[in-house]
């Protein structure tokens, strides 16, 4: 076995997952703070303190840069904890989490918009495939609120899954607007007389 395909985790290869893996976690922490400019993968590098080169050798892309970055987010502060249990009440942890990190709202945000260009396939591709997952789990969790009677049975699941996503990344856009006007709990706590978690 080559030092390139070490699954062991010795050698180069190992240096490089480490390498990659800590050019993510410095992109977290300067982006939960300041966000990201929506520009060039020279100036993200220039950001967070590595070469453009360095940059490239592990990021083909500035999208998938940003991509990695807001995965690995994710993949740390998971928003569906042991008290999240229906459809509104994880997209309300969710945004508990992220009024501490607003940059990284930014970020989603930026690759959203980015997701509607045609020369951001990579960043299409990511949202659609998030909408897609994020749908189908807020839909498990309404029709297991409608086996249970909390939730009228002739809702829609699927519909009423991505009104909850629109909702929700509205609400954080406006947030971010105007963070002393909305308050994204208060807001998303409405749905609850559609979806709610308890029995009616």
């Amino acid at each position: 076995m080559s030092a390139e395909s070490d699954a062991a985790g010795r050698g180069p290869y190992a240096k490089g997952v480490a390498r990659r893996r800590q050019i993510i976690e410095s992109a977290i922490a300067e982006f939960a703070e300041r966000g990201v400019d929506g520009t060039s993968l020279r100036t993200l590098g220039d950001a967070i303190g590595v070469s453009h080169a360095t940059l490239r050798h592990y990021f083909a892309s500035r999208d998938e840069l940003l991509i990695e970055v807001y995965r690995a987010h994710e993949e740390r502060d998971p928003a569906d904890g042991p008290d999240a249990r229906g459809a509104v009440d994880i997209m309300t942890a969710s945004a508990d989490i992220n009024r501490a990190i607003p940059g990284l709202v930014r970020l989603y945000a930026t690759l959203s918009a980015d997701a509607l260009q045609e020369d951001h396939a990579a960043s299409r591709d990511f949202i659609r495939e998030r909408f897609a997952a994020v749908r189908e789990d807020l839909a498990g969790r309404i029709r297991e609120g409608q086996a249970s009677g909390r939730i009228a049975a002739d809702i829609d699941p699927v519909d009423a899954a991505a009104l909850v996503i629109a909702a929700s990344d509205g609400l954080q856009v406006q947030w971010l607007l105007a963070p002393d006007e909305v308050d994204v709990r208060r807001s998303l706590s409405l749905l609850e007389r559609l979806l709610p978690d308890s029995p009616v």
